[in-house]
């Protein structure tokens, strides 16, 4: 079954509401991807107007950024350590934004978004 990002058919009072027009191809959401740890993999995704979206499937290292010193390194991924999208992705080794990772230079909170931009970056903590 499609994921439909359209209107609810409920005005806000819960009354229904009449459509004036259907369905739309354009409001059909795709299924969601989990980024997982394991050999580098993307996808690339058409999105409206021949633009691109490139999706993560999996992922070996993090962009990390120092706030102290305002360098960026890169550093190999070991483990999820937390999630707080969801409690089972940390055993599943799933990396969504705000997941606190373990790297080699520490633990590392990501801050971008693997399943929409294709690059996996952190701020450490």
């Amino acid at each position: 079954m499609a994921l439909w990002q359209g209107d609810s058919n409920r005005k806000p009072t819960g009354g229904r509401l009449i459509r004036a027009r259907g369905k739309r191809r354009s409001e059909i959401a795709r299924a969601r991807i989990d980024t997982r740890m394991g050999p580098d993999k993307a996808k690339i995704i058409r999105t409206k107007g021949g633009n691109q979206k490139i999706r993560m499937l999996s992922a070996t290292t993090v962009n990390v950024t120092d706030p102290a010193t305002g360098k960026t390194s890169r550093a190999s991924l070991k483990t999820v350590v937390e999630n707080a999208a969801n409690i089972h992705y940390v055993r599943r080794n799933i990396v969504t934004k705000g997941a606190v990772v373990e790297t080699e230079l520490g633990q590392v909170r990501v801050t971008s978004r693997p399943g929409q931009h294709g690059a996996l970056n952190g701020i450490k903590i």
